[in-house]
């Protein structure tokens, strides 16, 4: 078993595995350049294009585990959702209403987003088969936030208070995403996807009491429902630190963490039965090399020697880091065993 699906499996890994948050993207100069060529739709929409995006990060660093080069709006635009990115998704009418939420078809991947399970066809056979490859989806509150808002947001205001204003409303549409995402990880997992992943970007900006009727609710579904797939599911809870006791019961392996906690006091509070992923600071990659080994160090420390850790960002790369940092990161963590 590769160490990055021992970890998930809090099993005793050879080596503590590492991947990075958005490590097929916009720092990688080979991107760039294929970016340069093709839009980023396109890039999504495309086979071909899409494993070859996935695969990038592999032939330039000792990854234990990649991730699909995709977007959380692409299974949304199968249900019919009209959206561009400028950059961010941008949708053309905002979800408003119960009438709006009611005529939301349901979500057949086979049909309405196969090039993405033709990507993870294709990246199986081309990757190297002790890196497993993760799919991913939005969770269905973050995909709330989007569709409520019609753009990204720092409060996500409209989102938020469409809770409030429109609390049943708001589960029809909670239940409906949670049921969507339920079978495009499924498909996914189908298609040859050895894990899962539910990132949570915006959850965070809710009460505890509002978190779990609303958002963890719907994340109980969709885990629910995928009961049996066989693979592990990763729930990464970004600005979750107040959150963390409220998913120790979650029926997932793995909850990811940003960096704002250390993970002696995640694993405390998630207990052995949940293991944990996370948590450098995306800015620790701008320290010098000593004190990104002491960093690194660090947070290897705070997981302590308990099996299931899975190194990684405590949220996605920036732009502007330097891949020979990346390498460097990669290199601290596999000599710390």
């Amino acid at each position: 078993m590769s160490a990055f699906l021992a970890a998930c499996r809090r099993e005793q890994p050879a080596h503590r595995p590492v991947w990075i948050m958005r490590q097929a993207g916009r720092y990688l100069p080979e991107y760039r350049a294929l970016r340069a060529k093709v839009d980023f739709a396109t890039l999504t929409r495309t086979p071909e294009l899409a494993a070859e995006v996935t695969l990038q990060p592999l032939k330039r660093f000792a990854l234990d585990a990649a991730i699909l080069f995709s977007d959380i709006m692409t299974p949304l635009q199968g249900m019919g959702i009209e959206l561009t990115f400028a950059p961010g998704p941008v949708v053309a009418q905002p979800i408003r209403t119960l009438a709006q939420i009611e005529s939301l078809p349901a979500l057949v991947p086979e049909r309405d987003v196969p090039f993405v399970l033709e990507a993870i066809r294709l990246i199986r056979g081309a990757a190297p088969r002790e890196v497993p490859l993760i799919g991913f989806a939005g969770a269905p509150f973050t995909l709330l936030c989007y569709l409520v808002c019609g753009k990204p947001s720092k409060e996500f205001a409209a989102a938020r208070s469409f809770l409030y204003a429109e609390p049943q409303a708001s589960e029809r549409l909670l239940n409906c995403l949670a049921d969507a995402m339920a079978a495009y990880l499924a498909a996914q997992a189908a298609a040859g996807a050895q894990a899962l992943m539910l990132f949570e970007s915006w959850a965070g900006l809710l009460g505890p009491a509002e978190y779990q009727r609303f958002a963890l609710a719907a994340v109980r579904r969709t885990a629910q429902r995928l009961r049996g797939c066989g693979v592990p599911l990763i729930y990464y809870l970004n600005q979750g630190s107040a959150l963390m006791g409220a998913v120790a019961d979650l029926e997932v392996e793995v909850i990811g963490v940003d960096w704002r906690c250390g993970l002696a006091e995640v694993r405390r509070v998630l207990g052995p039965a949940k293991a944990v992923q996370g948590n450098l600071d995306p800015a620790a990659l701008f320290a010098p090399p000593a004190e990104l080994r002491r960093l690194a160090g660090a947070v290897v420390e705070q997981a302590g020697p308990a099996p299931g850790h899975i190194f990684n960002l405590g949220h996605g790369i920036w732009p502007d880091t330097d891949p020979d940092q990346v390498a460097r990161l990669i290199d601290y963590v596999h000599e710390r065993r």
